[in-house]
Protein backbone atom coordinates (compact mmCIF):
# COMPACT_ATOMS: atom_id res chain seq x y z
CA UNK A 1 0.00 0.00 0.00
CA UNK A 2 1.46 3.69 -1.34
CA UNK A 3 2.45 5.53 1.54
CA UNK A 4 0.60 8.74 0.25
CA UNK A 5 -2.43 10.20 1.74
CA UNK A 6 -4.95 9.70 0.17
CA UNK A 7 -6.91 12.46 -1.46
CA UNK A 8 -10.19 12.86 -2.44
CA UNK A 9 -11.27 15.95 -4.26
CA UNK A 10 -15.02 17.61 -4.39
CA UNK A 11 -15.93 19.34 -7.77
CA UNK A 12 -13.16 21.43 -9.33
CA UNK A 13 -14.05 19.64 -12.66
CA UNK A 14 -13.32 20.58 -16.34
CA UNK A 15 -11.23 23.82 -16.79
CA UNK A 16 -11.34 25.10 -13.61
CA UNK A 17 -8.51 27.14 -12.43
CA UNK A 18 -8.45 25.84 -8.79
CA UNK A 19 -9.01 22.75 -9.71
CA UNK A 20 -5.77 22.05 -11.37
CA UNK A 21 -4.11 24.58 -9.02
CA UNK A 22 -5.01 22.20 -6.19
CA UNK A 23 -4.36 18.66 -8.51
CA UNK A 24 -0.77 19.79 -9.74
CA UNK A 25 0.25 21.45 -5.45
CA UNK A 26 -1.37 17.92 -4.23
CA UNK A 27 1.40 16.18 -6.33
CA UNK A 28 4.11 18.71 -6.30
CA UNK A 29 5.89 17.11 -2.59
CA UNK A 30 4.89 13.81 -3.30
CA UNK A 31 2.82 13.76 -0.44
CA UNK A 32 -0.67 12.55 -2.11
CA UNK A 33 -2.52 10.71 -4.19
CA UNK A 34 -5.70 11.44 -5.56
CA UNK A 35 -7.80 8.20 -5.16
CA UNK A 36 -11.66 9.39 -5.28
CA UNK A 37 -13.70 12.38 -6.46
CA UNK A 38 -16.92 13.93 -7.46
CA UNK A 39 -15.82 16.48 -10.41
CA UNK A 40 -18.93 17.13 -11.43
CA UNK A 41 -22.74 17.09 -10.86
CA UNK A 42 -23.44 15.88 -14.13
CA UNK A 43 -22.17 12.38 -14.56
CA UNK A 44 -20.77 12.23 -18.16
CA UNK A 45 -18.76 14.95 -17.46
CA UNK A 46 -17.72 13.87 -13.96
CA UNK A 47 -16.49 10.52 -15.36
CA UNK A 48 -15.25 11.96 -18.40
CA UNK A 49 -13.19 14.41 -16.26
CA UNK A 50 -11.78 11.84 -14.56
CA UNK A 51 -10.61 9.40 -17.48
CA UNK A 52 -9.37 12.24 -18.84
CA UNK A 53 -6.75 13.14 -15.96
CA UNK A 54 -6.17 9.39 -15.25
CA UNK A 55 -7.83 8.62 -12.21
CA UNK A 56 -9.04 5.21 -11.44
CA UNK A 57 -12.90 5.62 -11.98
CA UNK A 58 -13.80 2.76 -9.79
CA UNK A 59 -13.93 5.69 -6.97
CA UNK A 60 -15.34 8.33 -8.89
CA UNK A 61 -18.97 8.88 -7.23
CA UNK A 62 -21.72 10.50 -9.16
CA UNK A 63 -22.63 12.84 -5.67
CA UNK A 64 -21.42 13.93 -2.78
CA UNK A 65 -23.49 11.81 -0.51
CA UNK A 66 -22.40 8.68 -2.22
CA UNK A 67 -19.52 9.91 -2.02
CA UNK A 68 -19.85 9.73 1.91
CA UNK A 69 -21.51 6.47 2.22
CA UNK A 70 -19.05 4.46 -0.26
CA UNK A 71 -15.49 6.18 1.47
CA UNK A 72 -17.02 5.21 5.19
CA UNK A 73 -18.12 1.53 4.47
CA UNK A 74 -14.56 1.46 3.49
CA UNK A 75 -11.44 -0.33 6.19
CA UNK A 76 -9.60 2.82 7.15
CA UNK A 77 -6.56 1.42 5.66
CA UNK A 78 -7.97 2.11 2.19
CA UNK A 79 -10.98 4.46 2.50
CA UNK A 80 -10.07 8.60 1.97
CA UNK A 81 -7.82 10.34 4.57
CA UNK A 82 -8.21 14.24 3.33
CA UNK A 83 -10.39 15.94 1.21
CA UNK A 84 -9.66 19.11 -0.69
CA UNK A 85 -13.43 21.05 -1.07
CA UNK A 86 -13.55 23.45 -4.41
CA UNK A 87 -16.89 23.82 -5.11
CA UNK A 88 -19.03 27.47 -5.04
CA UNK A 89 -19.21 28.89 -1.88
CA UNK A 90 -22.72 27.82 -0.90
CA UNK A 91 -21.43 24.26 -1.22
CA UNK A 92 -18.35 24.33 1.18
CA UNK A 93 -20.81 25.07 5.16
CA UNK A 94 -22.40 21.24 4.01
CA UNK A 95 -20.01 19.86 2.81
CA UNK A 96 -17.28 20.15 5.18
CA UNK A 97 -20.02 19.77 7.78
CA UNK A 98 -20.64 16.29 7.34
CA UNK A 99 -16.70 15.54 5.94
CA UNK A 100 -15.48 16.64 9.51
CA UNK A 101 -18.86 14.60 11.36
CA UNK A 102 -17.54 11.69 9.56
CA UNK A 103 -13.74 12.06 10.02
CA UNK A 104 -12.18 13.35 7.23
CA UNK A 105 -9.31 15.90 7.28
CA UNK A 106 -10.27 18.82 5.20
CA UNK A 107 -8.57 20.93 2.50
CA UNK A 108 -11.31 24.32 1.95
CA UNK A 109 -11.20 26.92 -0.28
CA UNK A 110 -12.30 30.36 0.79
CA UNK A 111 -14.29 32.01 1.84
CA UNK A 112 -14.79 28.67 4.01
CA UNK A 113 -19.00 29.20 4.10
CA UNK A 114 -21.27 32.20 3.11
CA UNK A 115 -21.99 33.66 6.83
CA UNK A 116 -20.17 33.64 9.72
CA UNK A 117 -22.99 32.07 11.60
CA UNK A 118 -22.08 28.87 9.63
CA UNK A 119 -18.32 29.25 10.42
CA UNK A 120 -19.23 29.48 14.27
CA UNK A 121 -21.02 25.99 13.59
CA UNK A 122 -18.38 24.51 11.83
CA UNK A 123 -15.57 25.80 14.13
CA UNK A 124 -17.68 23.80 17.03
CA UNK A 125 -18.43 20.93 15.18
CA UNK A 126 -14.28 20.81 14.67
CA UNK A 127 -13.60 21.60 18.05
CA UNK A 128 -15.34 17.80 18.82
CA UNK A 129 -12.61 15.94 16.41
CA UNK A 130 -9.28 15.35 15.75
CA UNK A 131 -9.84 16.75 12.23
CA UNK A 132 -6.83 18.78 10.60
CA UNK A 133 -8.84 21.65 8.80
CA UNK A 134 -6.86 24.54 6.11
CA UNK A 135 -8.48 27.25 4.22
CA UNK A 136 -6.41 27.74 1.30
CA UNK A 137 -5.58 31.66 1.24
CA UNK A 138 -2.87 30.53 -1.27
CA UNK A 139 -0.72 33.35 -0.98
CA UNK A 140 0.36 32.51 2.58
CA UNK A 141 2.40 29.96 1.18
CA UNK A 142 4.95 31.93 -1.26
CA UNK A 143 8.61 31.74 0.31
CA UNK A 144 9.23 35.65 0.23
CA UNK A 145 5.26 36.04 2.12
CA UNK A 146 6.86 33.38 4.70
CA UNK A 147 9.89 35.55 5.11
CA UNK A 148 8.77 38.51 5.99
CA UNK A 149 6.02 37.01 8.23
CA UNK A 150 9.19 35.82 10.42
CA UNK A 151 10.93 39.07 9.99
CA UNK A 152 8.17 40.84 11.51
CA UNK A 153 7.87 38.14 14.20
CA UNK A 154 11.42 39.00 14.90
CA UNK A 155 11.54 42.59 15.34
CA UNK A 156 13.09 43.27 12.17
CA UNK A 157 11.50 46.34 11.47
CA UNK A 158 10.24 46.72 14.73
CA UNK A 159 6.69 47.90 15.87
CA UNK A 160 4.07 47.89 12.85
CA UNK A 161 2.80 51.17 12.65
CA UNK A 162 1.30 50.99 9.12
CA UNK A 163 -0.37 48.09 6.94
CA UNK A 164 -1.23 48.91 3.32
CA UNK A 165 -2.49 46.04 1.36
CA UNK A 166 -4.15 46.04 -2.30
CA UNK A 167 -5.68 43.55 -4.67
CA UNK A 168 -7.04 44.84 -7.90
CA UNK A 169 -8.20 42.93 -10.69
CA UNK A 170 -10.22 43.67 -14.11
CA UNK A 171 -11.95 40.68 -15.08
CA UNK A 172 -15.72 41.87 -13.75
CA UNK A 173 -15.44 44.86 -15.57
CA UNK A 174 -16.32 43.56 -19.21
CA UNK A 175 -19.22 41.78 -17.47
CA UNK A 176 -20.86 44.58 -15.42
CA UNK A 177 -22.05 46.81 -17.72
CA UNK A 178 -24.32 43.70 -19.33
CA UNK A 179 -27.36 43.02 -17.25
CA UNK A 180 -28.00 39.29 -19.12
CA UNK A 181 -23.98 38.52 -18.70
CA UNK A 182 -23.65 39.71 -15.13
CA UNK A 183 -26.59 37.50 -14.18
CA UNK A 184 -25.00 34.47 -15.57
CA UNK A 185 -21.74 34.53 -13.38
CA UNK A 186 -22.02 32.56 -10.09
CA UNK A 187 -20.13 34.93 -8.07
CA UNK A 188 -22.56 37.59 -8.43
CA UNK A 189 -25.19 35.69 -7.57
CA UNK A 190 -26.02 35.91 -3.49
CA UNK A 191 -27.89 32.41 -3.13
CA UNK A 192 -24.32 31.02 -4.84
CA UNK A 193 -21.68 33.62 -3.34
CA UNK A 194 -23.06 34.68 -0.41
CA UNK A 195 -23.44 38.53 0.71
CA UNK A 196 -20.09 39.42 -1.04
CA UNK A 197 -18.44 39.03 -3.88
CA UNK A 198 -15.39 41.32 -4.50
CA UNK A 199 -14.74 41.12 -0.40
CA UNK A 200 -15.93 37.93 -0.37
CA UNK A 201 -13.50 36.65 -3.43
CA UNK A 202 -10.28 38.98 -2.68
CA UNK A 203 -10.94 41.06 0.08
CA UNK A 204 -10.61 38.01 2.48
CA UNK A 205 -7.08 37.49 0.97
CA UNK A 206 -6.01 40.86 1.70
CA UNK A 207 -7.92 40.61 5.33
CA UNK A 208 -5.97 37.16 5.93
CA UNK A 209 -2.79 38.52 4.73
CA UNK A 210 -2.50 41.27 7.37
CA UNK A 211 -3.28 39.17 9.83
CA UNK A 212 -0.93 36.56 8.83
CA UNK A 213 2.29 38.60 8.06
CA UNK A 214 1.80 41.04 11.46
CA UNK A 215 1.01 38.73 13.88
CA UNK A 216 -2.20 40.53 14.78
CA UNK A 217 -5.37 40.93 14.78
CA UNK A 218 -7.81 43.72 13.15
CA UNK A 219 -10.07 45.39 15.66
CA UNK A 220 -12.60 47.32 13.67
CA UNK A 221 -13.38 48.70 9.96
CA UNK A 222 -14.85 51.18 7.96
CA UNK A 223 -15.66 49.77 4.48
CA UNK A 224 -16.68 51.91 1.54
CA UNK A 225 -18.09 49.28 -1.55
CA UNK A 226 -19.18 49.84 -4.79
CA UNK A 227 -21.81 48.17 -6.65
CA UNK A 228 -22.04 49.88 -9.68
CA UNK A 229 -25.59 49.71 -10.62
CA UNK A 230 -28.76 49.44 -8.33
CA UNK A 231 -29.54 46.04 -9.76
CA UNK A 232 -26.33 44.19 -8.60
CA UNK A 233 -26.88 43.44 -4.84
CA UNK A 234 -22.93 41.67 -4.31
CA UNK A 235 -20.16 44.87 -4.32
CA UNK A 236 -17.43 44.93 -6.93
CA UNK A 237 -14.78 47.13 -5.29
CA UNK A 238 -14.52 48.43 -1.85
CA UNK A 239 -11.83 50.00 0.25
CA UNK A 240 -11.95 49.13 3.74
CA UNK A 241 -9.96 51.20 6.79
CA UNK A 242 -8.20 48.96 9.56
CA UNK A 243 -7.46 49.19 12.65
CA UNK A 244 -5.26 47.02 14.73
CA UNK A 245 -5.37 49.30 17.70
CA UNK A 246 -5.02 53.07 18.55
CA UNK A 247 -1.99 53.51 16.91
CA UNK A 248 -1.46 50.67 14.40
CA UNK A 249 -4.30 51.36 11.80
CA UNK A 250 -3.91 50.05 7.68
CA UNK A 251 -5.83 50.20 4.27
CA UNK A 252 -7.67 47.63 2.72
CA UNK A 253 -8.14 48.20 -1.32
CA UNK A 254 -10.09 45.70 -3.51
CA UNK A 255 -11.69 46.15 -6.87
CA UNK A 256 -12.44 43.35 -9.60
CA UNK A 257 -13.19 46.49 -12.15
CA UNK A 258 -9.84 47.54 -12.29
CA UNK A 259 -9.76 47.61 -15.71
CA UNK A 260 -6.60 45.81 -16.84
CA UNK A 261 -5.36 44.41 -14.12
CA UNK A 262 -4.88 41.14 -13.65
CA UNK A 263 -3.92 39.66 -9.85
CA UNK A 264 -2.48 42.90 -8.20
CA UNK A 265 -1.89 41.39 -4.72
CA UNK A 266 0.74 44.19 -3.35
CA UNK A 267 1.74 44.43 -0.01
CA UNK A 268 3.12 46.93 2.11
CA UNK A 269 3.82 46.88 5.79
CA UNK A 270 5.99 49.51 7.89
CA UNK A 271 7.46 49.58 11.21
CA UNK A 272 9.28 51.83 13.18
CA UNK A 273 12.69 50.64 12.28
CA UNK A 274 11.81 49.25 8.49
CA UNK A 275 9.53 48.37 5.75
CA UNK A 276 8.86 45.42 3.96
CA UNK A 277 6.85 45.26 0.18
CA UNK A 278 5.55 42.57 -1.72
CA UNK A 279 3.68 41.94 -5.15
CA UNK A 280 2.17 38.82 -5.91
CA UNK A 281 2.39 39.21 -9.77
CA UNK A 282 6.79 39.45 -9.07
CA UNK A 283 6.54 37.03 -6.06
CA UNK A 284 10.48 36.37 -5.64
CA UNK A 285 11.46 39.78 -4.72
CA UNK A 286 10.73 41.17 -1.74
CA UNK A 287 12.05 44.81 -0.74
CA UNK A 288 13.47 45.38 2.43
CA UNK A 289 13.34 49.37 3.57
CA UNK A 290 15.11 51.00 5.79
CA UNK A 291 16.07 54.78 7.13
CA UNK A 292 19.57 54.06 7.13
CA UNK A 293 20.69 51.55 4.77
CA UNK A 294 20.12 51.46 0.98
CA UNK A 295 17.25 49.42 -0.58
CA UNK A 296 17.95 45.72 -0.08
CA UNK A 297 16.21 42.80 -2.41
CA UNK A 298 15.78 39.55 -0.10
CA UNK A 299 14.81 36.18 -2.90
CA UNK A 300 13.97 33.17 -1.92
CA UNK A 301 16.38 30.01 -1.47
CA UNK A 302 19.16 32.14 -0.14
CA UNK A 303 20.77 30.99 3.21
CA UNK A 304 20.04 34.42 5.08
CA UNK A 305 16.20 34.00 4.59
CA UNK A 306 14.07 32.18 7.48
CA UNK A 307 13.49 28.42 8.17
CA UNK A 308 10.23 28.76 7.22
CA UNK A 309 10.54 30.47 3.92
CA UNK A 310 13.71 27.92 3.04
CA UNK A 311 11.17 24.98 3.93
CA UNK A 312 8.42 26.20 1.02
CA UNK A 313 11.04 27.15 -1.32
CA UNK A 314 11.87 23.49 -4.07
CA UNK A 315 14.30 25.37 -6.28
CA UNK A 316 17.67 26.49 -6.23
CA UNK A 317 17.83 30.56 -6.71
CA UNK A 318 16.98 32.50 -9.45
CA UNK A 319 14.24 29.90 -10.74
CA UNK A 320 11.11 31.35 -10.18
CA UNK A 321 8.57 29.56 -8.03
CA UNK A 322 5.13 30.66 -8.59
CA UNK A 323 1.36 29.92 -7.47
CA UNK A 324 1.41 26.62 -7.74
CA UNK A 325 4.37 26.63 -5.87
CA UNK A 326 2.50 28.19 -2.51
CA UNK A 327 -0.35 25.98 -3.04
CA UNK A 328 2.12 23.24 -2.71
CA UNK A 329 3.47 24.39 0.36
CA UNK A 330 -0.05 24.43 2.16
CA UNK A 331 -0.75 20.72 1.22
CA UNK A 332 2.84 20.02 2.15
CA UNK A 333 1.51 21.21 6.10
CA UNK A 334 -1.55 19.87 5.83
CA UNK A 335 0.25 16.46 5.34
CA UNK A 336 2.86 17.36 8.39
CA UNK A 337 -0.26 17.79 10.27
CA UNK A 338 -2.17 14.83 9.45
CA UNK A 339 0.84 12.41 10.11
CA UNK A 340 1.33 14.19 13.52
CA UNK A 341 4.82 15.47 11.80
CA UNK A 342 6.24 18.93 13.41
CA UNK A 343 5.62 21.74 11.51
CA UNK A 344 5.31 25.56 11.77
CA UNK A 345 1.98 27.42 12.54
CA UNK A 346 2.51 29.73 9.57
CA UNK A 347 2.21 26.21 7.30
CA UNK A 348 -1.48 26.83 6.57
CA UNK A 349 -4.44 28.63 7.85
CA UNK A 350 -6.92 26.86 9.55
CA UNK A 351 -10.16 27.04 10.48
CA UNK A 352 -9.80 30.21 12.45
CA UNK A 353 -8.69 31.93 9.72
CA UNK A 354 -11.52 31.44 8.17
CA UNK A 355 -13.65 32.13 10.89
CA UNK A 356 -12.12 35.53 10.78
CA UNK A 357 -12.56 35.83 7.16
CA UNK A 358 -16.32 35.62 7.48
CA UNK A 359 -16.82 37.71 10.30
CA UNK A 360 -14.42 40.46 7.99
CA UNK A 361 -16.80 39.67 5.30
CA UNK A 362 -20.13 40.37 6.97
CA UNK A 363 -19.04 43.29 8.88
CA UNK A 364 -17.45 45.22 5.82
CA UNK A 365 -21.29 44.69 4.36
CA UNK A 366 -22.71 46.08 7.72
CA UNK A 367 -20.25 48.92 7.64
CA UNK A 368 -21.12 50.04 4.18
CA UNK A 369 -25.22 49.79 4.87
CA UNK A 370 -24.44 51.44 7.94
CA UNK A 371 -23.72 54.95 6.36
CA UNK A 372 -19.87 53.59 6.06
CA UNK A 373 -19.70 53.67 9.93
CA UNK A 374 -16.50 51.87 12.22
CA UNK A 375 -17.95 48.37 13.15
CA UNK A 376 -16.13 46.05 15.81
CA UNK A 377 -14.61 42.94 14.56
Amino acid sequence: MSSKIRLGIIGGGGDSLIGVLHRIASFMNDNYQIVGAVFNPVWEENIGFAKQIGINTSRIYPDFDTFIEKETALPTSERIQVVSVLTPNFLHFPMAKKLIENGFHVICEKPMTTTYEEAEILQKTLAKTNTVFAVTYTYTGYPMVRQMREMIKNNEIGEIQKVDIQYYQGWINPIIHDKKLRNTVWRLDPKKGGISCCVGDIGTHAFNMAEYLTGLEIKSILADLNYLYEDNTLDIDGTILVRFSENVKGVLRTSQIATGEENGLQVKIYGTKGGLKWEQENPNYLQVLSEDKPLQIYKPGHSYNSELSLNGTKLPPGHPEGIFDSMANIYLGVAKAIRNEPYNSGEFPVMNDGVRGMKFIEQCVASHKNGNSWVQL
